[in-house]
């Protein structure tokens, strides 16, 4: 029996882990995405934006497969968090999805349209990309403050509140700092992937010099608001392992000046690697921060997971996808990582 309590232990850290890193794969790698596509609102000439899609034609929809990696892994191993948190944010789960809809019609269907409608795509496709970054900042800010759930004497909880309930000034702000920071991320995946005497490379460039002090602004905000407002964090934060998070915002800085120093001398893959480092460190420092809680005051781990027969199951089933994705993701990278002109817009093919 302790044998089998601890392999049910080991699978839920194995699988709560496999979700918080596959969440953040989501973040960084259709992140740039999403904050190439918010850039595209400010860009006029009609071909660079047509090459801002034909610049993550390639790759934009296995970025995307870790969302669903991690609504897979949520879904098997923690149902009963599944059920209650997607009740509790179906109003902004439901907007993100109208946004990635939105954003897949639009890049892959743009260049077979009559040019209103390849404006109109633009169009959507910007509009699509905010919304998906700013609900989706809302929906995390949401979770971290937890919400109402019942508590019947047999069955499992369930959430109680009203269809709006998530909305909160924290999770607001939290929408508006996701849409800052992955409008950096897009920026510096422009600077990557366009020539280097690319008038759209420049202005990204110019954006760059303005957008990352905002977004370095965004995270202290985010990061004080949430020592204020947050317990949990707070004692862990300021508590007697304090050190231990100093450790992580040490390393995040050492990855956040790299970026600066990177995008100064025009290493643009650099900078974006730097970026993804500094926000990979931040965001698994909350994940073992909110550790055990898996949505903060309403479900740990151990009260969220399926049982053991059913973890077991998903384990032998889904175990080896992740390597997969990790393969074919860094395959399509190398295969897509030269440069471009705005020559190649989508409205060309």
């Amino acid at each position: 029996m302790d044998m089998l309590n601890s392999t049910q232990h080991f699978l839920i850290i194995a699988w709560w882990l496999a979700f918080g890193i596959s969440v953040l794969l989501y973040i960084a790698l259709d992140g740039a995405d999403l904050g190439a596509g918010i850039f595209s609102l400010f860009v006029r000439d009609h071909d660079e934006r047509g090459a801002i899609m034909s610049a993550m034609a390639g790759t934009w929809d296995a970025n995307e497969t870790w969302l669903i990696v991690a609504g897979g892994i949520m879904f098997g191993t923690f149902p009963f968090v599944y059920g209650s948190a997607f009740s509790y944010l179906m109003v902004p789960m439901a907007l993100v999805l109208w946004g990635i809809m939105s954003r897949a019609v639009a890049l892959e269907f743009r260049h077979l349209a009559s040019p209103f409608w390849q404006k109109f795509s633009d169009g959507i496709f910007g509009v699509a990309s905010l919304a998906v970054t700013f609900f989706g900042g809302m929906s995390v800010g949401a979770l971290l403050q937890g919400f109402q759930m019942d508590s019947p004497a047999q069955g499992v909880p369930t959430y109680v509140g009203g269809a709006f309930n998530f909305i909160s000034a924290f999770s607001i702000w939290t929408g508006v700092a996701s849409c800052v920071a992955m409008t950096l991320a897009g920026v510096l995946f422009v600077r990557a992937r366009f020539e280097k005497n690319e008038p759209i490379r420049q202005d990204a460039a110019r954006w760059t010099a303005v957008i990352f002090w905002l977004a370095i602004a965004a995270v202290v905000i985010t990061w004080v608001w949430s020592a204020v407002i947050f317990d949990w964090a707070r004692a862990k934060w300021f508590g007697p392992h304090f050190w231990i998070w100093g450790l992580f915002g040490l390393i995040a800085l050492v990855c956040i000046d790299q970026v600066r120093r990177d995008t100064l001398k025009d290493k643009d893959f650099a900078a974006v690697m730097w970026f993804n480092g500094a926000a990979f460190i931040l965001g698994f420092g909350m994940l073992l921060t909110m550790f055990p809680w898996i949505v903060p005051g309403t479900w740990t781990i151990w009260a969220g997971a399926s049982p053991q027969v059913s973890l077991i199951t998903f384990t032998m089933t889904m175990g080896g996808f992740v390597p997969v994705m990790l393969m074919y993701n860094w395959y399509q990278i190398w295969v897509f990582r030269g440069r471009i002109s705005k020559l190649v817009g989508h409205g060309g093919h």
